[in-house]
């Protein structure tokens, strides 16, 4: 069994579904329907990672508070270690407004600082196959441990716009990098700039369009987008799609069939409310039938 180090956010989250996001102007606005929700993109990875036969060591903060207990019941899970710092204002809250096209505006209501230093377990790295590093602030001593133990380091930029200061480390760290085309000008481009300049692959995903990898050398492989039918929410589904391709590789598959079983990982994703769908196994993403 593959052992995935994970570091970064678990949060607890509100949902609230409306037509359309608002815009920049004073109005009222209606939602349809609301709900709280375990979230966090480290979160939504480890549960994913878990349902599809990774043994997980999630690293978090969480505060001492209603919020944190809800997340590290979400999270106690057979295939999740649960590691949690102690955060010194609360744990993570966001207010989530998700559109009818899946767009999402959050909203920060708690960004959890911590109590103390966070320390990294040495034989945590070391027992690690994979360390991923998520964006947090919390998360950098572990990329940076990851590093100097030699592990393989992956990281998830989401939707950067290829300049931001905050992601940096975590782009010039990472062996194996992930993020979405959606405020990036040429997704390709960027890919083939992050393999010359050290990364073994990146990966993008382009929403309807599928995703896009370039290895280190760069050849470029892309894959359409898997059919997912109903889409019920969006929240998780690039954390599902991370993790797809993690498992996969991890297992052995090609590069082209570990695109396309995380492309099947996030539709599963979409179809649920929840982080990590309840029908999510290893079969399910080798299998070749339709998810709808």
């Amino acid at each position: 069994m593959h052992r995935v180090l994970v570091a970064g956010p678990a949060a607890w989250n509100l949902i609230v579904r409306v037509a359309d996001l608002p815009p920049p102007q004073p109005h009222a606005l209606f939602a349809r329907s609301h709900h709280d929700s375990l979230g966090g993109t480290s979160a939504g990875k480890a549960l994913n990672l878990a349902r599809l036969g990774m043994q997980v060591t999630l690293l978090t903060l969480v505060g001492d508070d209603d919020a944190g207990s809800r997340i590290t019941a979400g999270l106690r899970i057979p295939g999740i270690d649960l590691v949690v710092s102690p955060s010194a204002n609360g744990s993570e809250r966001h207010v989530n407004l998700m559109d009818d096209q899946g767009q999402r505006l959050s909203v920060y209501l708690t960004l959890p600082m911590p109590a103390q230093t966070v320390a990294v377990a040495p034989e945590l790295i070391d027992a690690a196959d994979v360390v991923v590093a998520d964006l947090a602030d919390h998360a950098r001593p572990v990329l940076r441990a990851a590093r100097r133990a030699g592990k393989p380091v992956w990281c998830d930029l989401h939707d950067y716009d290829g300049v931001s200061e905050f992601q940096r480390e975590f782009r010039d760290a990472a062996d194996y990098l992930f993020l979405s085309g959606e405020r990036l000008a040429d997704p390709e481009a960027f890919l083939r700039e992050r393999t010359a300049a050290g990364s073994r692959l990146a990966v993008c995903t382009l929403g309807a369009q599928g995703a896009i990898a370039c290895e280190r050398g760069g050849r470029v492989i892309r894959v359409p987008a898997t059919p997912a039918g109903e889409v019920i929410d969006t929240n998780g589904a690039g954390d599902a799609f991370f993790a797809g391709f993690l498992a996969a590789h991890l297992g052995g598959a090609p590069l082209t069939e570990c695109l396309r079983q995380a492309s099947r990982a996030g539709a599963t994703a979409v179809q649920t409310r929840d982080l990590a769908a309840a029908t999510l196994t290893p079969e399910l993403l080798r299998a070749g039938t339709p998810l709808t």
